[in-house]
């Protein structure tokens, strides 16, 4: 069995196409960079049109979330992010078209039992672990601030 591993190991690893490490690296920096850049730059023209610093922000966040969404929904985020790896999934971005694809992929279920029940199978879990640990931390922050 343990020769069947081993030989099996050995085929997959003639077989597989190496990975551009590199370039990958360079690539997820870069496209993540620019959309963080392409954030702040929202913020900055949002504040230039009057809004305050907090809702600027705030109206950034959503800009880029809409138009991940957007991109998601008319097929050309996995377009970019074929490319971009990784650096389109950091930012609000990657949150926004984990949740629209599987609203996508589930609308021929209907709105309730399709869409409802399965908008959040990807992000789900980061959205509750994410709150639960904040929790945790929270809690041991606070436990540690009373000595």
């Amino acid at each position: 069995m343990n020769r069947d591993n081993e030989s099996y190991k050995k085929y997959v690893e003639k077989r597989a196409k190496k990975s551009p490490l590199l370039k990958d690296c360079l690539w997820a920096f870069f496209v993540g960079g620019g959309i963080c850049t392409l954030g702040h730059a929202l913020k900055q023209l949002y504040s230039a049109w009057g809004l305050g610093d907090t809702n600027a922000g705030m109206m950034a966040s959503v800009t880029l979330v809409f138009a991940a969404v957007l991109l998601t929904g008319l097929g050309k985020f996995d377009d970019v992010a074929k490319h971009a790896g990784a650096g389109t999934l950091v930012p609000i971005t990657g949150f926004a078209n984990a949740v629209a694809s599987c609203a996508i992929d589930n609308k021929s279920e209907g709105f309730i039992l399709g869409v409802g029940a399965k908008i959040f199978t990807i992000a789900g879990p980061v959205i509750l672990y994410g709150i639960s640990a904040g929790v945790v931390y929270g809690v041991v922050y606070w436990v540690t601030t009373l000595f």
